[in-house]
């Protein structure tokens, strides 16, 4: 892994930054885009994010939307390398930027940039991982924005399977976020896009993307390098190998193992995720005092209890609930279609009455309810992993409760409580 220098200037009044550095052979750039926003507000109107147009050599730019106000550090794909010197440079996109947000000094920004050789460990899977084309819909409007992508893998009896997935801010279409909330204990937008499976040369085998609806489809679109090129093409951030904008995000992807536990824990891990995730619903209006279950809104995020559990729905739903006061506080708050019917590890997330909060919540329960469109079966609860509220800046907090074990739950019977001490 290499570094480049960092430098800095102006060109026609336009700051940038940028950074040249020397490759001994083919490999991948991975840019560290370190930026300073304080005037950036997600959650207002007219100063949401500056936009910034990051560029490798004479490469179309790669679009950092700057989510997060203060400084942070991003890290995005810039594409293949060969030997020979190479230029990155970042500037801001004036054409994506609010006008509020375009005087120059109001980001200050920098940019590093690290070589991944081929032959490195990581170097297939970088080299693999997608490239996402904004939605037309959502082109300068500061919605629906690939915040993160992750990727696992898989061996097969052929070589080796990459799945990618990326965490969107949210999703304009679909789910509504009450919804979300219950079922899945957040209002992102969590998406499979893209897998590859190669052989031990890494020559490609077989590969597929999320079309709309949900249909797995061959990919059979282009590439840059050996970067597949996926058009957001939904509401609900389905992807097709062909589309008509040109504004593009990349997110470095990380590797991640999700044995044993949810897609959520990807958030965990990048806790101003839920804060993005806050300020977008209230600036969409999505954030209502005491809102109902049933109406697409939902209270403050910070007043709600998630969990996550892991098990067997079957052929049931699963409602998961929380004890405060000696009143149960169940996640489908009476609506039928708001309870989980998967199976694995997921999360749910319960408002809590205003003024309660984690340190009054004495047990958590778990039960089984019959679905008009199955019979009846067993559903089985395996293990508590955690239950958290977020703090006032939406970062999770610790958990009260964990448990282990094997209970089974039928349609009226008896729950599993766990308490919580």
């Amino acid at each position: 892994m290499y570094f480049g220098c960092v430098g800095a200037g102006t060109d026609g009044g336009e700051a940038y930054s940028d950074t040249s550095f020397s490759a001994d052979g083919t490999g991948e750039a991975v840019a560290r885009v370190t930026v300073d926003c304080d005037a950036c507000a997600w959650d207002t109107t007219g100063t949401e994010a500056v936009v910034l147009a990051v560029t490798l050599d004479d490469r179309a730019p790669v679009h950092l939307p700057v989510v997060r106000r203060g400084d942070a550090e991003y890290r995005i794909l810039l594409g293949r390398i060969g030997r020979g010197r190479h230029t990155a440079t970042v500037r801001v996109d004036p054409e994506l930027t609010p006008a509020s947000l375009r005087a120059p000094g109001t980001a200050s920004f920098a940019i590093e940039v690290d070589q991944i050789a081929a032959g490195s460990a990581t170097y297939q899977a970088i080299s693999l991982a997608p490239f996402v084309y904004a939605r037309p819909d959502t082109v300068g409007k500061f919605t629906d924005v690939p915040l993160l992508m992750w990727y696992e893998v898989e061996r097969t009896d052929r070589g080796t399977r990459y799945r990618y997935s990326v965490i969107f801010s949210n999703e304009d279409g679909g789910t509504p976020a009450d919804r979300l909330m219950a079922t899945w204990g957040r209002t992102t937008d969590i998406e499979y896009v893209y897998s590859v499976e190669v052989d031990a040369n890494g020559a490609i085998l077989n590969e597929d993307m999320q079309g709309p609806k949900h249909e797995i489809l061959p990919f059979k679109g282009k590439r840059e390098g050996r970067h597949p090129l996926l058009w957001v093409s939904t509401e609900n951030n389905m992807v097709l190998d062909h589309g008509t904008t040109s504004v593009r995000y990349a997110p470095a992807p990380a590797l991640v193992n999700l044995d044993g536990v949810s897609r959520e824990v990807v958030m965990d891990a990048n806790p101003w995720t839920y804060e993005v995730m806050a300020k977008e619903l209230a600036r969409e209006g999505k954030i209502v005092a005491d809102a109902p279950q049933g109406q697409g809104t939902i209270p403050d995020p910070r007043r709600f209890v998630f969990l996550e559990a892991c098990g067997e729905a079957g052929t049931n739903a699963i409602t998961a609930s929380v004890n405060v006061g000696g009143a149960w506080h169940s996640s489908d708050r009476g609506v039928a279609e708001y309870r989980i019917v998967r199976d694995g590890c997921f999360r749910a997330a319960i408002p809590l009455p205003a003024s309660a909060g984690t340190r009054d919540v004495s047990g958590i329960r778990f039960e089984a309810h019959a679905r008009e469109d199955r019979a009846a079966g067993t559903s089985r609860i395996t293990r508590l992993n955690r239950v958290f509220s977020l703090d006032e800046r939406f970062a999770p907090g610790p958990s009260i409760a964990q448990w282990e074990g094997s209970a089974a739950l039928t349609p009226g019977g008896t729950p599993l409580d766990i308490p919580v001490r």
